[in-house]
């Protein structure tokens, strides 16, 4: 979890059992009606409650307008969600944000309900997949300075941008979410995180049209286990080095997660040409099924969409202690492994171990491709692994 677990924080994590004795505050109303005042004036209350506390939407459809829920509270707060909030159906170009949770230090979101998007009518009118000159859509789900969280039973359908983006939290557990989108609508990240550090991400399934799970700079000592992806974009480190102000990123471990008819599989992107010089370190990829996935393990050093970056120039981003163990399954192109590293600071200590990816399509057998790294090799590759030392795996002769 980290060393910043004090006596504070298990307090904290103690207290957030507390639901059955909790004052209940509801904010809800006649079906399909607007909810957003009642549960302002709801999560106000709740808030400012000197013990800890309840915010109820009950079972229905309702409205719910941008709507933006600020601590510090003076307890821990509860959120159960049992109905289904909806958004503007229309583009809402021009805003960023639609339900915002921030500045909360032992929080709660629960209750099996949905936040529905709207984002059809937005799709048609975003083309931040094609120039970063784009317009700005609302994210469906922000958690700003959120710490000691457990968000469990909540599905996000249809955003308008990313579903949830996660910043500056601490000790963060995302548990049984759901996350729907079709494959061809743009932007939509599952989950966005960036500068948290102890964050979990579990037994969840992501189906969108980008990222399933996108890792932004400083973030640091996250798990990524049981998580379903597909479709959409696969599971991200990065892209980092587009600015000068990112920090490091550390301790990320994807592990026992399955990826179905993905873009990409297990990706680690960085610009060339970057803004920054930082280090990402101690990215791990362990127990992962593959089924149909174009190309499954990739590291691209030379991440440059839209070509908004000078390529000549290599990236000044470091990758240290990498690893993809137990990968297994089907790839849906011959590129089935792609080490692309930087030729300014070529990879460092990268791992292959027991790797099998199948590839039947009449272009040929599947490839490993290195470029600037020497991985090393333990156990067996399928397919045949790019040159470099071969450990035994132990228990083999």
């Amino acid at each position: 979890m980290g060393s910043y677990l004090g006596i504070y924080t298990v307090l904290v994590l103690c207290l957030l059992g507390y639901s059955g004795n909790a004052e209940v505050f509801t904010a809800g109303g006649p079906p399909g009606s607007d909810i957003t005042p009642a549960l302002l004036k709801a999560f106000t209350s709740a808030c400012q409650a000197p013990a800890p506390s309840q915010v109820l939407i009950p079972k229905g459809d309702f409205k719910l307008g941008e709507i933006v829920m600020t601590g510090p509270c003076k307890s821990p707060i509860e959120i159960t969600l049992q109905g289904n909030v909806k958004a503007d159906g229309g583009s809402t170009t021009g805003k960023d944000r639609w339900v915002v949770f921030e500045k909360i230090n032992g929080f709660k979101l629960n209750g099996g309900g949905t936040f529905d998007g709207e984002g059809n009518a937005a799709w048609k009118a975003n083309n931040c997949h094609k120039t970063f000159e784009c317009k700005k859509l609302p994210i469906s789900v922000r958690f700003d300075f959120v710490d000691n969280a457990e968000i469990k039973d909540i599905t996000s359908l249809d955003a308008k941008n990313f579903h949830f983006n996660v910043i500056s939290g601490k000790n963060m557990t995302f548990d049984n979410i759901k996350i729907i989108a079709p494959a061809e609508s743009p932007n939509t990240d599952g989950i966005h995180l960036g500068r948290c550090e102890g964050v979990k991400i579990l037994n969840t399934k992501i189906a969108t049209g980008d990222d399933c799970i996108s890792v932004g700079d400083g973030m640091k000592n996250l798990l990524i286990e049981k998580v379903v992806c597909g479709p959409g974009h696969g599971i991200s480190v990065g892209s980092l080095g587009r600015y000068d102000w990112e920090q490091d990123v550390t301790d990320i471990r994807v592990i026992k997660c399955t990826l179905e008819g993905t873009d990409n599989g297990l990706r680690i992107k960085t610009w060339p040409s970057a803004a920054c010089t930082t280090t990402a370190a101690g990215i791990h990829f362990e127990d992962i099924t593959l089924n149909n996935v174009s190309n499954p393990i990739l590291i691209d050093q030379e991440y440059c969409p839209w070509n908004q970056c000078n390529k000549n120039k290599p990236s000044t981003i470091k990758l240290v202690d990498i690893s993809f163990r137990n990968i297994r399954g089907t790839s849906a192109n011959k590129d089935a492994v792609k080490l692309l590293c930087s030729k300014g600071l070529p990879c460092e200590n990268v791992e292959i171990g027991d790797i099998n990816i199948e590839y039947k399509g009449a272009d040929g057998p599947p490839t490993f491709e290195c470029t600037n790294v020497t991985p090393k090799l333990v156990g067996t590759q399928n397919p045949k692994a790019c040159v470099g030392p071969v450990v035994k795996a132990p228990g083999q002769e």
